[in-house]
């Protein structure tokens, strides 16, 4: 089960950044992964700018943005900032962890990880069913809250994952060449059993 956070909308000088021990223990924790988040799809911000899109305190988003920046996973834009006011960017499209190359050390922190991203894009779709009422007609046709209950084997999952990642691939592409109309659009996609259905594993603490 490969765990990726959200793919950038914006260019940024590396594509992807494959995450060690010390990423993933900055990145276990769903509001810094939505800080993250946020910049790779929005673009440069402040603390306060954060702050009023997460609904956030400015001096929490400060602190989550210091912590990132910290990890190498974002940077300052000094040619923004004015005074004492920080810009912050993206340093890289998207997060990259792959659980079944995890070494014995990377495991407690892989796992606190994919928890954080979990609980990260419920708080996200949280948001997004709050913005439904109010959304333009065309954008309401075009959402999909869709869930599919599926009986698949743990290598099927694998295939199926990969089938859909190359489908997404397809779509990526840099905002100057999005079509008229078209905005930031995050795709969740999840695939677990079932909650209560598996023995706990071996690693399981």
């Amino acid at each position: 089960m490969a765990v990726s956070s959200s793919p950038s909308s914006s260019p940024a000088p590396d594509p992807d950044v494959r995450l060690d021990t010390a990423r993933l223990r900055v990145l276990a924790h769903p509001m810094r992964l939505n800080v993250l988040a946020l910049l790779r799809l929005r673009g440069p911000a402040t603390a306060t700018r954060v702050a009023e899109a997460l609904d956030i305190t400015p001096g929490s988003a400060s602190y989550h943005l210091r912590r990132l920046a910290a990890g190498g996973l974002i940077a300052e834009v000094p040619e923004r900032g004015a005074g004492r006011e920080r810009w912050w960017r993206a340093v890289h499209r998207q997060s990259v962890h792959e659980p079944a190359e995890e070494s014995v050390e990377q495991r407690a922190a892989g796992r606190a990880y994919a928890q954080a991203v979990a609980q990260a894009a419920a708080e996200r779709l949280r948001r997004a069913a709050d913005e439904v009422p109010a959304l333009p007609p065309e954008w309401y046709a075009a959402g999909v809250y869709a869930d599919f209950a599926l009986r698949l084997a743990p290598d099927e999952v694998e295939r199926l994952r990969a089938e859909l990642f190359a489908v997404v691939d397809r779509y990526r592409r840099d905002p100057a060449d999005a079509p008229p109309g078209a905005a930031p659009v995050t795709l969740q996609l999840q695939a677990f059993p079932v909650p209560g259905t598996t023995e706990p594993g071996p690693d399981s603490a």
